[in-house]
């Protein structure tokens, strides 16, 4: 009976912990540097309509077609793509959504080699516009 219950205890601890570095995990944080990058074409609709086809291209499929993150491939990911509309993304820097498009981070694939730098930034002025 007491192997029994430490057996319990312990499978307990693996849950619990499991669910605390998931957690910890699931923020993801740009570094403070990256909060400074300028978008230089801020304003720029020309690239925007850019922006619009490279998510079509690239996005749609895990983060669906309004950017709610829910996408038929990414309603398979455990860990689900990010919903642009969300406040906690609304709230972060264009530099900081450049900078995880830029490195990304499993299931999230990174696009440094995928897309230039010019189509990283016309991406973050196509998901500002997902906003409005």
């Amino acid at each position: 009976m007491k192997t029994y219950f430490s057996n319990v205890f312990v499978i307990v601890l693996c849950i619990i912990g499991g669910h605390f570095s998931f957690a910890q995990e699931a923020e993801w944080k740009a570094p403070k540097s990256a909060e400074a990058l300028k978008n230089p074409f801020k304003g720029n609709a020309n690239a925007t309509v850019e922006g619009k086809h490279i998510f079509e291209q690239m996005c749609v499929l895990c983060h669906g077609i309004k950017g709610k993150g829910n996408g038929e491939a990414g309603l398979t990911l455990e860990r689900k793509p990010a919903n642009f509309l969300a406040l906690k993304v609304k709230n972060e820097t264009d530099g900081v959504i450049f900078w995880k498009l830029t490195n990304g981070k499993p299931p999230m694939a990174s696009y440094e080699e995928l897309l230039t730098e010019e189509q990283r930034w016309k991406l973050v002025n196509y998901i500002r516009e997902l906003e409005k």
